[in-house]
């Protein structure tokens, strides 16, 4: 398996054309999902396109990658990613 297939990222997307707009998301192929949703195949993230990756973290762990994924969802999580991403 190569290196980069063994780490799940969390990833945060900004909108280009709408800068206010964030997406947060998990993947294990960060490239491909960005063009995933630069394409439009994400229905969620289709309107606010192109987007750009703002911030990608690689876990080992995938039980610790979708507890932050979950964290960075929540109110705490989004003001915290503010401050800091």
């Amino acid at each position: 398996m190569p290196e980069s297939s063994r780490f799940l990222y969390v990833y945060l997307l900004v909108s280009l054309p709408y800068p206010t707009r964030h997406y947060t998301g998990i993947t294990r192929n960060l490239a491909s999902r960005l063009q995933s949703h630069n394409s439009g195949q994400v229905p969620h993230t289709s309107k606010f396109r192109p987007w750009k990756v703002e911030t990608a973290v690689a876990f080992r762990s995938k039980e610790k990658a979708y507890a932050f994924e979950a964290y960075l969802k929540t109110r705490s999580g989004r003001t915290f990613a503010r401050k800091r991403f």
